[in-house]
Order: C-alpha cells, then sequence, then structure tokens
C-alpha cells in the first residue's frame, strides 16, 4: 500500500492504491466515456451541417440520406460506447469494494479479539457495510468522470476554435469557474461527510448497545428514556444529513447558473453575429452552419463539468469513509503472524522475557519465562485482575509481547475458551459446527456428552435443532459455558487455552468437565488453564501463580 512520509496510509494515498488494482476497466470505461463524447460532436455538427444544407443551400433531403444514416450510426455508436462506460465503471467499482471490504476484515482479523473488545461492534459493521458502499460513486462516477472532463472539453474547444475561435476564447476563459468553485464546496462538503460517517458509526453503536440492553431496560423501567436517546441520537443525523444535502444542492444551483450564462452569452453572440451587428474578428464569416454547431456545442462543452459536479459529493463522501476506514488500517497488528521453532523440540510454546504493556495502561504483565511441553496440563491460578486472562492471550497469539519473545511451533492451531464464550443466534448445531464445519451428528452428541451438556439436551424437544439466541439467550451461563466446552471437544487443536471452564457450574458437572479435560490431555493435547478452583489446579501437571503481574511456578 501506498502511505505518506510517516509510514501511515491516508484516504487519499488508499482510494489511489485501489483504484491501481482495477487501472485496465477505469481507463477502459474513461475512454469509453471520451468516445460517446466524440460521437457526440460529430453529430451536432452534422445536423448543423444538415440544417445548412436544408434551409439554406435548399437541397433535397433524399440527396442528403447518406448523411442521415452516417449520423444514426453515430446515435448507435454513442450508446455503445455509454454502455460500455456505465459497464466497465459499475464492475470496477464493485471489484474494488470487494477488495476493500476484504482489506478491512483481514485488518479486523491481524488486530485480534482483545482489540475488538474495546471497540462497538455496530460501528465496526457500519464501516465494514457502510463505508466501504459509500466508494461505489467514487469509483463508479467520479474517477472516470473526472478523467473524461480533462479530455472532452479541450475536444470540444478545438473544434469551436476550428468554427469560431472568438466563442473558443471565451469558453476557455468561463470554464475555470465551475472547477474553481468545486474545490471551494468540496472543502466544506468533505468535512460535513466525515462528520455524518462519524454520527452514523455512533448511532450504529448506540442502537444495538440498546437492543441488547432491552431486557435490563424493561426490568428497571428505562425504556422510555432509552427510546429517547435514540430520538435525539437520529435527529443528529438527520440534521448532519440536511447540511450535507443542502451544501450538494447549492452548488449544483451555483454551477448550473455559471454554465446557463456563459450559454447565454454564446447564443447572444451568435445571434448579434448573424444579424450583423457585431463585426468583431470572425464575426463576419459567422454562417447557419457555424453559429448553429457552436451554439449546440456550448452546452456540451459545459456538460462533463456540470457532470463532474454532480458526481463531486461522491468524492467527498469517499474521503469521508476512507478517512474512517485507513484509522482502522493504520493500526498496528496485534495478533502474532510469524512463528519460530522453539529451541526445545517438545516445547509447544514458549516464552522468553516476555511483557505486556497496554496504552494507557502502561506494563500489565512480565517479565515471564515459560516453556510448556506437549501434552501438559497446565494450571494458572492469581487474584481477579493479576494477569491471567493477559497471558492466555498472550499465550494465544491474540496480543504482540511489547517485550522478550514469543514463540509457537507453526502450524499450530488454538483451541479458546472465554470467560463469556461467544455464542450465535442460531442451532445448538450451528453453535457446535463452528469449532468442526463437517462434524456428525454423533460427534456433537459425545463432545455435548464430555461437556456435561448431554443432560439437558435430552430435555429438549428439538435436541441439537434447538435454537438459542446471541450470547446464549436461551441458556443460563453455566450451560453455555458447558455447550462452549462441548465446541473446544471438537476442535482438532493442539492447544487449548481454557480461561475459567469451569465458571458458573456445580460440583458434579465440574468433576465431569475436569474428567473430560484429563481425556483432552490423555489424547496428547496440551492444556493451559486459568482457574481459581482447587480441584482443576490439583489434576493439574503444573500450577503457576500470578503476583503483581510476575508468574512463579509452584511445586506439586
Amino acid at each position: 500500500m501506498v502511505a505518506d512520509k510517516s509510514g501511515l496510509l491516508t484516504p487519499r494515498s488508499w482510494l489511489s492504491e485501489l483504484a491501481k488494482g482495477e487501472r485496465k476497466r477505469l481507463m477502459g470505461a474513461s475512454l469509453c466515456g471520451v468516445l460517446a463524447g466524440s460521437q457526440t460532436i460529430t453529430l451536432v455538427v452534422g445536423l448543423a451541417w444538415l440544417i445548412q444544407q436544408l434551409v439554406v443551400e435548399a437541397r433535397s433531403p433524399s440527396v442528403l440520406l447518406p448523411i442521415f444514416a452516417l449520423l444514426a450510426g453515430c446515435v448507435v455508436l454513442r450508446a455503445a460506447f455509454q454502455w460500455g462506460h456505465e459497464t466497465l465503471s459499475l464492475e470496477a467499482s464493485l471489484r474494488i469494494r470487494q477488495r476493500a471490504r476484504a482489506q478491512l476484515l483481514d485488518k479486523l482479523a491481524e488486530l485480534g479479539p482483545i482489540w475488538l473488545t474495546n471497540r462497538h461492534s455496530g460501528s465496526l459493521a457500519n464501516q465494514v457495510v457502510e463505508h466501504i458502499d459509500a466508494l461505489e460513486g467514487y469509483f463508479a462516477r467520479f474517477y472516470t468522470q473526472l478523467r473524461i472532463t480533462l479530455c472532452l472539453p479541450l475536444l470540444i474547444l478545438v473544434v469551436v476554435g476550428w468554427l469560431d475561435y472568438l466563442v473558443a476564447v471565451f469558453l476557455l476563459l468561463s470554464a475555470p469557474l465551475i472547477p474553481l468553485f468545486m474545490a471551494l464546496v468540496g472543502m466544506g462538503a468533505e468535512r460535513l461527510n466525515r462528520d455524518q460517517f462519524v454520527a452514523v458509526s455512533r448511532l450504529s453503536a448506540h442502537f444495538i448497545d440498546r437492543v441488547r440492553g432491552m431486557a435490563t431496560l424493561q426490568l428497571f423501567g428505562h425504556t422510555s428514556a432509552a427510546q429517547r436517546d435514540v430520538w435525539y441520537a437520529t435527529d443528529e443525523y438527520r440534521r448532519l444529513s440536511m447540511r450535507t444535502l443542502r451544501l450538494a444542492f447549492l452548488s449544483s444551483a451555483v454551477l448550473e447558473f455559471f454554465a446557463s450564462v456563459a450559454i447565454a452569452v454564446v447564443a447572444m453572440y451568435v445571434g448579434f453575429g448573424l444579424l450583423g451587428y457585431i463585426e468583431y474578428g470572425p464575426s463576419q464569416a459567422l454562417t447557419l452552419f457555424s453559429g448553429l454547431a457552436v451554439l449546440l456545442l456550448a452546452p456540451e462543452f459545459f456538460q462533463p463539468l456540470r457532470t463532474l459536479s454532480q458526481h463531486y459529493h461522491d468524492r467527498a463522501a469517499a474521503l469521508g469513509a476512507a478517512e474512517s476506514v485507513v484509522n482502522i488500517l493504520n493500526e498496528p497488528d496485534l495478533i502474532v503472524q510469524e512463528y519460530l521453532g522453539p529451541h526445545e523440540a517438545s516445547a509447544v510454546i514458549e516464552l522468553a522475557g516476555a511483557c505486556v504493556a497496554y496504552p494507557g495502561r502502561g506494563h500489565v504483565i512480565g517479565p515471564i519465562d515459560l516453556a510448556i511441553e506437549q501434552g501438559e496440563i497446565v494450571a494458572i491460578s492469581g487474584a481477579s485482575g493479576s494477569g491471567k486472562s493477559t497471558l492466555l492471550a498472550l499465550l494465544a497469539g491474540f496480543i504482540r509481547p511489547s517485550s522478550g519473545e514469543y514463540r509457537r511451533q507453526a502450524n499450530s492451531q488454538v483451541a479458546w475458551l472465554d470467560q463469556q464464550p461467544c455464542l450465535l443466534h442460531g442451532s445448538l448445531a450451528d453453535n457446535l459446527r463452528l469449532a468442526a464445519p463437517h462434524a456428525s451428528e454423533n460427534e456433537m452428541l459425545v463432545a455435548l456428552q464430555h461437556s456435561g451438556f448431554a443432560p439437558l439436551l435430552t430435555q429438549l424437544p428439538d435436541g441439537l435443532d434447538t435454537l438459542i439466541g446471541e450470547r446464549g439467550i436461551g441458556l443460563s451461563g453455566g450451560q453455555a459455558q458447558r455447550l462452549a466446552l462441548a465446541r473446544v471437544y471438537l476442535s482438532k487443536a493442539p492447544l487449548v487455552l481454557l480461561d475459567e471452564p469451569t465458571a458458573s457450574l456445580d460440583h458434579d458437572t465440574e468433576k465431569l468437565v475436569i474428567a473430560a479435560l484429563l481425556e483432552l490431555a490423555n489424547d496428547g493435547r496440551t492444556l493451559v488453564i486459568a482457574t481459581h478452583h482447587p480441584a482443576v489446579i490439583s489434576a493439574a501437571q503444573r500450577h503457576f501463580m500470578f503476583e503483581k503481574g510476575e508468574l512463579t511456578e509452584v511445586a506439586k
């Protein structure tokens, strides 16, 4: 990617980089637009010549049939070039947006779950969908129209100069007024669009937060206040949208005014010149053909500029959307992408003097020296907030050490179970297949048996097809934890990291889960468990204690 001198992407450099990937289609679309405009010039000049021949020269229409056929062919060619322009530009825009969305999703994956937990999912979803879609108008319309505007008016200016150089000079002098005003308008439009995208992202996050907390709001009787908050946020977005639209309509009106005045001046010049009131320069040589041709070409000279001004808000919208996306793309990666082989062949994962520091919080844990062998069961205990979850995230590769070294066997997959397992709206089978997409029904039943979920499954009339809500709505905390444990059993990851896997479980279920974890270790899988429970600690082969951010092994 192209970046500025600081090494960071900018909205303009990112948009330019995206355009390079579809340069052929975009250039082809621009060429088709210029060729369509050239057919319009041929039609206008040909029509003016025909009128001259029919009115002034009094020639028979039958004699001019070949010219009529030629102009009809120009009409067909113009339609074909316009179709090619629209088809190529829309295809290029679609491919660019697909690539931009893939870049953003890949970046979110590289930032990892630790970064994502500090962001509103509604805002991120809006950026992935709405902000990327806001690039459509820029690449499908503005980008190609800008290149058409650079070429087609010059071509028309050459033809007008051949017919009447005085009109060409006037058009050349009046043309810069439109780009100048577009630049002035663009400064305000870009800022308004940026504010609008920030507002809609904030509104998305605000709305999703209220929907997720609807049960709590109803319980405490605060639904009216929540509704009022959403209304205020929506009204703010409405005001920003109306300000943007007002600016767009005002700029279009002013640009139309400039173009109309210029065309009117050309019309007056042609009219007075043909009547003999103007005797300056080429006006004495004006004929019906030349006068009508330059009069018809004058609107065509301004048409690319007017079209560009209509699409100028697409550029402002794209820059506003690109700024929010580029802010994410410029975030430093948190997930470890390269794995070095450990010093000892038997070690699955190894930390050497590893420390973790968070922005705004400073040093959190470390330095830590830790080597975990294949098939070991390692328990990590400590007070709440001592760093157990941070260490698990470091072992999983979700965050990079701020100093020290991290080594993990290449291609070593990790199964992760958080304190709040990620469960999606769907059936039990759908949630289980997140870990093993091709798992059979029997394999899922075995996994549920190991996790202690099987007794509940027998009470459900729909069995594996039972629907649950997002974040496990419909299940208790312990049931959701057991379902997530079953998903861990289904995965084939050799390294299993569990954060309080027996939390919210009763004593009997806890014994069942511990036995199942021991079976995983017997299968050669490595387990690292953050826990407070003595039963889990006693089942582990090694026990580490967190104290003031430092890890100490406890003799067993």
